[in-house]
Formats: structure tokens, C-alpha cells, sequence
């Protein structure tokens, strides 16, 4: 079996994926993104159970599924969704003295990622996943 496209470039991919969250977010670099969208990705995941997760996870593309499951405290229970503004100070929070997420960071790492996933598999796990998932990833 040929190794699958995703995989073959999911570098490529990748960078593309950072250059339209860094440009939405309008940061100045690669590392800046790479933080604020870690951060997103990770006060997402927290609102989720594993079973949840791995889900979202599988809709991802493969680098950005990494950074998803990548240190996860998988035995901390879930926490509920909340504001936008409380969910965004969390991702400024990760690495604070070195992240310049934007206010608008959930919004801009969702209009990214909704460039660079199957918008209905994407969808259709949003809609499978407690309340609040979808419009955590509302662009």
C-alpha cells in the first residue's frame, strides 16, 4: 500500500496551515503561531473526554493532530466550555511570557483550520461532541 498523501506531505501542509493562522492572527512569526495554536488546541482538548478527543483528533491533519494529543493530561477530567474571552486568556496563558496570541486567537486558528480540513468529516464530529464544540471552532 502506497504511504497516504497526508502523510507524503503533511509538512508542506503544515506550513501552509501556520502561514494562514499566522496571517489571520496577524503575527510576525512562525514560532508565535505555532504557540497560540497549540494553545487553542489544547484548551479544546481539555474540555473533552478522551473518547472525544481521539474522534476530533482523527479529523485533523496529521501534524496538527499531533500537537493535539502531545502532553495530554489524559486522567484530568474534562472541564465545561466557557466564554470566548475566558477560553482565550487560557491559550495566552500557555508559555504567557512568550505568546502573543491575539484576543481573536480561537476565531483565527478556527478560520485556518477550516481552510485545511474535510469541512464535512469536521463538521460532522463537531456535531457529535458536547455542547459548545462547535461553537468553540466558529470562525
Amino acid at each position: 500500500m502506497p504511504i497516504p498523501m497526508e502523510l507524503q506531505h503533511a509538512s508542506q501542509d503544515f506550513e501552509r496551515f501556520l502561514t494562514d493562522a499566522k496571517d489571520m492572527a496577524g503575527l510576525a512569526t512562525r514560532n508565535q503561531t505555532y504557540t497560540m495554536v497549540q494553545g487553542v488546541l489544547q484548551v479544546f482538548r481539555r474540555r473533552l473526554s478522551p473518547a472525544d478527543a481521539i474522534r476530533f483528533a482523527g479529523v485533523l491533519p496529521p501534524l496538527l493532530r499531533a500537537i493535539f494529543v502531545t502532553d495530554w493530561p489524559i486522567d484530568e477530567p474534562p472541564v465545561p466550555f466557557a466564554d470566548r474571552a475566558t477560553m482565550t486568556r487560557e491559550v495566552q496563558n500557555l508559555r504567557r511570557d512568550h505568546n502573543f496570541a491575539p484576543d481573536t486567537a480561537i476565531r483565527d486558528v478556527a478560520a485556518a483550520l477550516r481552510r485545511h480540513v474535510y469541512l464535512d468529516d469536521f463538521n460532522r464530529v463537531l456535531a457529535s461532541l458536547p455542547a459548545g464544540a462547535e461553537e468553540f471552532w466558529s470562525a
